[in-house]
């Protein structure tokens, strides 16, 4: 008798895989929330950079690897997204890219080690926040509207 595999472990999987992170891809700038302990202390440490690879797709076992430039130095970092050590990820930027593992970042230096920013779902992305809140679509389609109304037709 032929078992299917990947169904029993994601059946196994499931209530480990964790759902509040935020949708992103390669090439976008986050920010990790990682609760370190320090003796008998716990505190939050923010890691911000750029998702140079994502792992083992959506499950319970998928990974991120993070990395930042600092001090000249750079550092990367794997988070495992199903973590309960991870507090938050938050998306600083979304960035475009038309790779899946953008490791040749690690060659790069300075201007050229930039990713271009999507400005589509970056602008979809403060189109639902401002639905979130209730604001209006933006200010220049407001006024665009309002004159709109204030001229009669002919």
């Amino acid at each position: 008798m032929k078992y299917n595999k990947g169904a029993i472990l994601r059946s196994i999987e499931q209530p480990f895989v964790r759902d509040d992170h935020p949708e992103f891809e390669t090439g976008d700038t986050v920010r990790v929330d990682y609760k370190v302990s320090e003796g008998n202390r716990t505190r939050i440490q923010a890691f911000e950079g750029v998702v140079i690879a994502r792992s083992n797709g959506r499950g319970a076992r998928s990974t991120i690897t993070v990395r930042k430039v600092s001090s000249g130095e750079g550092v990367e970092r794997v988070f495992p997204l199903s973590s309960p050590l991870i507090d938050a990820i938050v998306v600083v930027r979304r960035g475009r890219s038309r790779r899946s593992k953008l490791y040749y970042l690690r060659d790069l230096r300075g201007k050229a080690a930039r990713i271009k920013t999507d400005v589509g779902r970056q602008e979809a992305d403060r189109a639902v926040a401002r639905a979130a809140r209730g604001e209006p679509k933006s200010k220049s389609k407001a006024k665009a509207e309002s004159q709109a109304e204030a001229q009669p037709e002919a």
